[in-house]
């Protein structure tokens, strides 16, 4: 196993355990990992598979070369005061909390006057949980090549990863695959919604709706034609495809999906200001 790849997780809950599910066994060991949480409960899974625990920030955190943050945003701040006297210079701090920018971060985890820039911040999704997972993954200016190697590691056990520039990319990732699975969820709930209200069976609506979406992605994504290209091949002129897409266009589907992810993008930078 790699010591190299040693981690404390901030927040032991869902997303912490996607993460470690998809690493211990596999990239370290269960000895490598130290996890704390104020909740007892959230450490009997992790107890149970080697790892150390804690309920409060102790000195086995040290030990940790890379920290996962994994709290909610509202409790980043008061979380990270607690952190900071176990932080070393070689700690790599990796963020996965929504609506914290990196100034905010490298701020309280350092100073006006020198900010912690050892710091990735970074957007997975929930598919992560399956490890079906998108993640958008943004250095900052103190983290080297090999470090952003085991960044993307660790987010590759769970599923895509991507590279971004800056913090208002990782807003509009979040707009894209942090919020997506809510789009997609709605737009299978109107499919099965309307075929059930034409008087199929729930469960089978429900059946040929995932299938249908599960079988779309995939060829989207296996062939080497452009999605307007697919789209055309499945909608003949004068037939049934034509005459939902006309629906669709008439009620402006793909400007109220533009507008969505627009309003996702600026509630993201809203929320850093305000946790600011």
């Amino acid at each position: 196993m790699n010591h190299e790849l040693s981690i404390a997780f901030i927040g032991g809950g869902n997303m912490a355990s996607a993460l470690g599910s998809g690493l211990i066994g596999k990239r370290c060991g269960a000895h490598d990992v130290h996890v704390i949480d104020i909740n007892p409960e959230a450490l009997k899974h992790w107890a149970e598979q080697g790892c150390s625990t804690a309920t409060a920030a102790d000195e086995t955190l040290s030990t940790r070369r890379i920290w996962v943050l994994a709290v909610k945003p509202q409790f980043m701040k008061e979380t990270v005061a607690g952190l900071r006297p176990f932080l070393r210079p070689d700690t790599l701090v990796v963020s996965i909390a929504a609506g914290i920018s990196a100034e905010s971060l490298g701020l309280w985890l350092g100073s006006a006057d020198q900010p912690w820039t050892r710091l990735v911040r970074a957007m997975p999704n929930t598919p992560a949980l399956i490890a079906a997972g998108a993640t958008g993954l943004m250095a900052g200016g103190g983290v080297n090549e090999a470090e952003r190697a085991q960044v993307q590691l660790l987010f590759k056990a769970v599923g895509e990863v991507v590279w971004v520039e800056d913090d208002h990319a990782v807003d509009v990732v979040t707009s894209l695959s942090g919020s997506g699975p809510a789009y997609v969820f709605l737009f299978l709930e109107s499919m099965i919604a309307a075929a059930v209200e034409q008087g199929m069976a729930p469960d089978t609506a429900r059946r040929l709706a995932l299938a249908t979406v599960n079988g779309a992605t995939q060829l989207a994504a296996l062939s080497h034609e452009d999605l307007a290209t697919l789209r055309e091949r499945v909608t003949s002129k004068g037939g049934t495809t034509a005459a939902a897409l006309e629906v669709l266009r008439e009620r402006d589907f793909r400007g109220s999906v533009i507008d969505a992810m627009h309003a996702a993008s600026r509630r993201a930078a809203e929320l850093a200001r305000e946790f600011s």
